[in-house]
């Protein structure tokens, strides 16, 4: 029987996350909620997907608005075994209690604290934790790549420590019209960054420090790293350490042969 999932909050993050469990064999996605009455829940409608209102005010707004709302976010939840929450930052823990409530497991986004669920996750990392569990956090996309590739090269032994700076983009493709920044690039004021500690909330044993900024652009974050390792080891061993790491596989790599 395949596992019966729902997605609240239906933006950057949750629409990917609808699209990837309607690719899934063993997984059914029975809808999402939202509270937008915009384009951005009207893509969802297009797609054949069911939405919900996440609170009834909301409904009643979508409604107003032309949304075919079938339903409340507690309606969602009797009809399903696991809740993806990629509502926004700090709106996603007020949740909790409701998942809780219904007898649904969740998956949280990485702008909520580890503390909210007391586990992270990175499937190449840590798998193997989440199991049987009743809630977790995917941490954020900076946070899986540190995880990924510093992971990767402490698995190969290879690793002593790392120092990074993390250039991130200013804001959200969607959302480039109300807010960032222009010619310009801000420096976050403490360090380290939350990346490094938060990649130690998957892998507690690595020694990282990051640095942040974000710099003009919607495209993509960029890390550099200053990486010491254990021993003298040669382009090749470093790329093959890479290769190795199941979510890192990529022909992306470079072969040692090239520059």
């Amino acid at each position: 029987m395949n596992i019966k999932v729902a997605v609240n909050g239906y933006g950057v993050i949750g629409k990917r996350v609808a699209d990837a469990i309607r690719a899934m064999p063993d997984m059914d996605l029975v809808g999402v909620a939202d509270v937008a009455t915009d384009w951005r829940i009207r893509s969802a409608v297009g797609r054949g997907i069911e939405v919900f209102a996440a609170t009834d005010d909301a409904g009643t707004a979508m409604r107003a608005a032309g949304v075919p709302v079938v339903g409340i976010l507690e309606d969602l939840l009797d009809q399903v075994d696991v809740v993806v929450d990629t509502t926004p930052k700090k709106v996603a823990a007020t949740n909790l209690q409701a998942y809780q409530a219904a007898g649904v497991k969740s998956v949280f986004q990485g702008g909520e604290s580890h503390t909210t669920t007391g586990h992270s996750f990175v499937a190449q990392a840590n798998y193997a934790t989440t199991l049987g569990r009743d809630a977790t956090r995917v941490v954020s996309c900076n946070t899986t790549s540190i995880v990924r590739v510093l992971g990767a090269l402490q698995d190969a032994d290879l690793l002593v420590r790392a120092r990074g700076v993390l250039i991130r983009r200013a804001t959200d493709p969607g959302e480039s019209h109300q807010d960032g920044i222009m010619n310009t690039m801000v420096p976050e004021a403490s360090i380290p960054s939350h990346q490094g500690p938060d990649a130690r909330t998957v892998l507690p044993d690595l020694d990282v420090v990051t640095m942040a900024a974000k710099a003009a652009h919607t495209q993509t974050h960029n890390h550099y790293w200053t990486l010491q390792l254990t021993r003298p080891a040669s382009r090749g061993e470093v790329l093959d350490a890479l290769r190795a790491a199941p979510e890192s596989r990529s022909s992306a790599w470079p072969t040692a042969s090239q520059p």
